[in-house]
């Protein structure tokens, strides 16, 4: 085969290489504009007056910018409050829960003990029960202590761990050689301070990836705290901005000014830790 046909050859492969890309990105590009029509209908209605969230047909962008809907959720409505009552919530269950998990894991990827595999498969299955057929019996306990009306019916069952930590964590530590314990071990380090100095710390990926997921999931439980908290003064965040919505009306422009505010943490929380999420999540369940 002469050069000259090679040569046209890779050109050609270079071509549609090129093609492909150039539709991937077209793909990708027309996909996030889709998924960024929610959200910029949400920071528009944000900037309107009431009454005319609803005009036919729409305006996406508001006649009157009313930067009064958002000095209104955080100070008569008091959303600054919510949110750091969330904070006071979410942040210790978040770090606690992730230690316990963390143990849990740790003990199923390494440690040997009697029906050690049946009693990890007894935690999965837990995941299969679903929320609402303990959600009762957990009132009642809950009421029975006097923890109503509280925020510990929100902290302290996340504070020993949660199944799905312990499973994604467990499959990460089965990724960590076995050699580096084996060497701290004949150094003289028992299993706890092995599992401090050497398996925490190369297991940020999975700690980030499972700490983004748990305050996640905190910050935006709606439903335990509607059950549990009936003070407004403990109202966490979510309470308050559905506070904006009543049995016959919505208003509708500061629910939105709520949920923009709102949405801020978890953006910059993505943005600043994005790179460990994307770790943990591809290196997870990967056998080194």
């Amino acid at each position: 085969m002469s050069g000259a046909s090679i040569g046209v050859r890779q050109t050609g492969r270079r071509a549609n290489e090129r093609i492909r890309k150039a539709a991937a990105y077209v793909f990708l590009i027309c996909g996030s504009l889709v998924m960024a029509v929610p959200f910029l209908w949400m920071l528009s209605t944000s900037l309107k007056e009431q009454g005319v969230v609803f005009d036919m047909p729409p305006k996406w962008i508001p006649e009157h910018w009313e930067w009064s809907n958002y000095s209104f959720v955080l100070g008569e409505a008091n959303l600054l409050h919510g949110f750091m009552n969330t904070m006071i919530i979410i942040i210790p269950t978040t770090l606690i829960g992730l230690f316990t998990s963390a143990l849990a894991a740790y003990a199923f990827a390494r440690m040997v003990f009697p029906a050690r595999n049946v009693l990890f498969v007894m935690l999965l299955a837990t995941m299969m029960i679903p929320g609402v057929v303990t959600m009762i019996p957990a009132f009642i306990v809950y009421k029975s202590i006097g923890w109503v009306d509280s925020w510990l019916p929100l902290m302290v069952p996340g504070m020993f761990g949660a199944a799905a930590a312990v499973f994604f964590m467990r499959q990460f530590f089965m990724t960590i050689p076995s050699e580096l314990e084996d060497a701290a071990m004949m150094d003289g380090l028992n299993p706890f301070w092995i599992f401090i100095r050497i398996v925490l710390p190369l297991s940020k990926p999975a700690l980030v990836a499972q700490g983004i997921f748990g305050f996640l999931g905190g910050y935006n439980d709606f439903l335990g705290p509607l059950i549990y908290i009936n003070s407004p003064e403990k109202f966490t965040l979510q309470l308050v901005l559905a506070s904006f919505q009543g049995f016959y009306n919505a208003q509708w422009t500061y629910i939105m000014a709520g949920s923009v505010l709102a949405l801020i943490p978890t953006v910059l929380l993505f943005f600043f830790a994005q790179r460990y999420f994307v770790e943990g999540i591809t290196l997870t369940g990967m056998k080194g």
